[in-house]
């Protein structure tokens, strides 16, 4: 009988226990500098998403299509973190299995987790202010940048019980994602894992805190121009939410309850779940690192 060329589950959970240690033993400057590129990836997934959409998104009667669309092509920035190398927040929340296993410190997630934040955070604001200087947000008559104000001012009048569900939903199938791509032993594999949660959570209109340090401060920027900002309120948004949008709102209104539900998500209904149902009560998974190291 020929081998398989994917993990089964319980076999996923302990390659997660081991990655999540491997991850947790980075430099400081592997993980800014890696996580500056996931960031990256995650926000031309976003903008790309955005410019083959927003003609869609601007129709009611193709709402739904658009976002169908959008997350036919986002799925692309996740491939590229996962094949191309690349250290994601989001998908770095399974770490909590890890620490469930006693295998690193809470201490060494947190550090993960903060200097991967901070490097998501610069990449994707980068990407952000390059879209906003290379002109594309005029695009058909300024309808890529009006779409980007909408986007950026719906995501910051959410409250933050919305903002923290939808965030949570986001990175039950983000890191579902991450997790079956790690199953899979072949790139082709691991594309398929990844294409088709994404696809779900971005039709469905999920919150990803990393994906957001893209489209608000895009927003943000597109706002800046007042042609733009015109056309947004010419098709239908208002003065009062535009007026909304803003560097404080983006942390206060959606980044924190987003990132939070992010945690959640993939961290409790991915990695507390899946290690106690396939690791609590197996100690013998074959790793090199421990607490006490």
């Amino acid at each position: 009988m020929s081998e398989l060329n994917f993990l089964t589950p319980p076999q996923i959970a302990e390659e997660t226990i081991k990655n999540g240690i491997k991850k947790t033993l980075l430099p400081v400057s592997k993980m800014l500098l890696l996580g500056f590129l996931a960031g990256a990836f995650i926000a031309f997934a976003a903008e790309g998403s955005n410019m083959a959409a927003f003609n869609l998104w601007l129709n009611a009667d193709t709402y739904g299509l658009g976002k169908a669309l959008a997350g036919a092509i986002f799925g692309t920035g996740l491939m590229l973190v996962i094949i191309a190398g690349g250290e994601l927040f989001t998908g770095n929340v399974l770490i909590l299995a890890s620490v469930m296993h006693r295998k690193i410190t809470i201490v060494k997630m947190l550090k993960n987790w903060f200097f991967v934040y901070i490097g998501n955070f610069i990449g994707s604001v980068f990407i952000a202010w390059m879209m906003n200087k290379s002109g594309l947000f005029s695009c058909s008559a300024s309808g890529l940048g009006v779409i980007t104000i909408k986007i950026a001012s719906y995501k910051v009048g959410l409250s933050f019980g919305k903002a923290f569900f939808l965030g949570l939903m986001c990175n039950w199938l983000v890191c579902l994602a991450v997790w079956m791509a790690w199953g899979a032993k072949d790139i082709t594999g691991k594309i398929f894992a990844i294409f088709f949660p994404i696809w779900l959570f971005i039709t469905s209109g999920f919150e990803h805190s990393v994906a957001n340090m893209y489209y608000i401060p895009a927003g943000i920027m597109a706002k800046g121009n007042q042609a733009m900002a015109d056309a947004a309120l010419s098709h239908g948004m208002t003065q009062e939410l535009l007026n909304l949008l803003n560097w404080k709102t983006f942390i206060i209104n959606n980044l924190l309850p987003v990132t939070l539900g992010n945690i959640v998500g993939g961290g409790v209904f991915v990695a507390c779940i899946y290690w106690f149902c396939y690791l609590r009560d197996n100690a013998s998974v074959n790793v090199e690192s421990s607490v006490n190291d």
